[in-house]
């Protein structure tokens, strides 16, 4: 299944449904004929989230379904991330598969390096060309200002300390960090382990405080795509 399809379903049960009937029982036991009991254990996952020990986190991770072919992005998200990457060097935290760091080589053939991070899905580590590091966002193993464009996708809805995480990602930001995050309401029963939940452009940007002055926050099919320029910045 590709980001354009579940982005229209989402459209419908997020949209659509009202909040009584996605927070029920009979949506759960609807949702549980096609994603089993691990509806109920995501429910829970949340639910338990600041009590998480690191096993436990990443366990669930790497016991999660893929729901989508090669990556999370849709093909519009690509498009616009691969087309705004400045410099020589990118860095992709949160890479899983490695499909974005290959359409952000095909699109840009200069690019001298071109690494991946992810913790629970290694299949970047295959990839030629692509220098791949098993980490947390949280502690990143690189110098500050190491990479001319950092991108991390589909990656700050899944961590408990968000700011944290966005404050590494700014730190090993040499020009550019782009950012893309589901446009999402929280429920109960939901098909993915989010903690953090934005429903419109400008929560993101709460997120995100203090926000570049140089910066863009839009709207792609249901994604937040957010992009800040590291010389417009606020902070270190």
């Amino acid at each position: 299944m590709n980001r354009e399809t579940t982005n229209r379903i989402r459209f419908i049960i997020e949209d659509i449904l009202p909040p009584f009937v996605r927070d029920s029982r009979l949506f759960k036991g609807m949702a549980s004929l096609a994603w089993g009991e691990h509806i109920g254990h995501l429910a829970r996952f949340r639910e338990r989230a600041p009590f998480l020990t690191a096993l436990e986190y990443e366990q669930l991770y790497k016991q999660h379904p893929r729901v989508h072919e090669g990556t999370d992005n849709s093909e519009a998200c690509v498009r616009k991330i691969a087309a705004e990457v400045r410099g020589k060097s990118v860095c992709d935290v949160g890479c899983g598969t490695g499909v974005l760091l290959k359409h952000i080589r095909g699109a840009n053939p200069d690019l001298r390096r071109l690494t991946g991070v992810d913790f629970a899905i290694d299949d970047a580590a295959t990839i030629e060309g692509v220098e791949y590091f098993a980490a947390m966002i949280e502690e990143l193993p690189f110098a500050d200002g190491e990479f001319d464009t950092v991108v991390c996708t589909h990656v700050i809805e899944h961590i408990l300390d968000y700011r944290k995480a966005i404050a590494e990602l700014r730190r090993i930001t040499r020009q550019r960090l782009i950012i893309v995050v589901p446009r999402e309401r929280e429920y109960r029963y939901t098909f993915n382990p989010h903690f953090n939940f934005f429903p419109y452009t400008h929560s993101f940007l709460r997120a995100m405080h203090p926000v570049a002055a140089q910066h863009a926050c839009i709207d792609i099919g249901r994604d937040i795509f957010y992009c800040e320029d590291k010389a417009y910045c606020m902070f270190p």
